[in-house]
C-alpha cells in the first residue's frame, strides 16, 4: 500500500468508527452521562484509569463509580468527608481496589483545590510535539498526597517506558473535537496535534500489519514510532487514526 492508499484506507475507516454507535460498546459513554465540565472529565479520568480487560466490565464498574460518587463526581470530590469515602470499601476492578479509588478521591480534590483542575495540570511540562513530559509531570502532582506504593502503579508514566495507554486515552477524550459527538473537545489548552495514539494490544498489532510501527513492545519507543507515522497522515489531528486502529483490531480482526 502506498502512503496515499494507506491515508485513504485509515481514513475511511476514521469516518467509520468515529461515531456515535461507538458509545454503545466503548467506555466513553460513561462521561456522556454528564454535562457539565468538571463532572466530564472526573469521570473520564477514572473510567480511563480502570480501562482494561473486558469493556462490558469496565463499563459496569465505572458506572459502579459513577454510583458510589452520587453521580456528581466533581460535587464528591471536592465535598466528600471522610465518612463518605466508606462507602468506596467494596469497589474493585482487577488491580484497582477500594484503596486505590480512596486516594484518587483525595488526588483529584487536592487538584481541583490547589492545582486548578485537571486540565491545568495537563497542560503544564507540554513539549513542542508531545505530550509525554506533561503526563510524567501529571503523575508526579498526582501523588504529592501520602499514598501506598502500590496505587502508582494506576497511573502510567511514559518517561519511564510506558505508552501510558490509558491516560493517552483520556487525554484524546478531553482535546479531540466532538463535531462527531464521540470524544468531547473540552480542553482548549491543548492541541490535538500533540496527542498521542492509546497504544494497546489491538492497535499495536494493527498499526504493524500497516507497517506504521516496527517496535514489537507496546512501549513509549513504540509509542514514538506511531506518533510518528500517523503524523505524517495527518498533523493535525493524528489521533483521529485511533478509531480506525481499534476498530480494525476489534471489530474487524483485521
Amino acid at each position: 500500500m502506498t502512503k496515499s492508499e494507506l491515508k485513504e484506507f485509515l481514513d475511511a475507516k476514521v469516518e467509520q468508527y468515529n461515531h456515535p454507535k461507538f458509545l454503545e460498546s466503548d467506555p466513553i459513554q460513561i462521561p456522556h452521562h454528564f454535562s457539565k465540565k468538571e463532572d466530564v472529565e472526573i469521570s473520564a479520568f477514572l473510567t480511563a484509569t480502570i480501562a482494561w480487560g473486558n469493556r462490558k466490565s469496565i463499563i459496569k464498574n465505572a458506572n459502579r463509580m459513577m454510583n458510589l460518587l452520587d453521580n456528581a463526581p466533581h460535587d464528591f470530590v471536592l465535598n466528600h468527608q471522610e465518612t463518605d469515602l466508606e462507602r468506596l470499601s467494596g469497589f474493585v476492578h482487577r488491580t484497582f481496589n477500594a484503596g486505590d479509588l480512596n486516594y484518587f478521591i483525595r488526588s483529584l480534590k487536592n487538584i481541583y483545590q490547589n492545582h486548578k483542575g485537571l486540565e491545568e495540570v495537563f497542560a503544564q511540562k507540554i513539549s513542542t510535539d508531545t505530550m509525554q513530559p506533561a503526563i510524567s509531570e501529571f503523575k508526579k502532582i498526582f501523588f504529592e498526597l501520602p499514598h501506598q506504593t502500590r496505587t502508582t502503579k494506576h497511573v502510567s508514566d511514559p518517561l519511564k517506558g510506558s505508552a501510558a495507554k490509558r491516560i493517552n486515552m483520556f487525554l484524546r477524550w478531553m482535546v479531540r473535537d466532538n463535531s462527531t459527538g464521540v470524544d468531547f473537545g473540552l480542553w482548549n489548552t491543548i492541541s490535538p496535534a500533540l496527542l498521542s495514539c492509546p497504544l494497546d494490544v489491538h492497535s499495536g498489532n494493527v498499526a504493524r500489519k500497516l507497517k506504521l510501527i516496527r517496535r514489537k513492545q507496546n512501549d513509549a519507543k513504540a509509542l514514538t514510532e506511531l506518533d510518528h507515522s500517523l503524523r505524517k497522515l495527518d498533523a493535525n489531528d493524528p489521533v483521529k487514526y485511533d478509531f480506525a486502529l481499534f476498530g480494525l483490531g476489534v471489530f474487524e480482526q483485521f
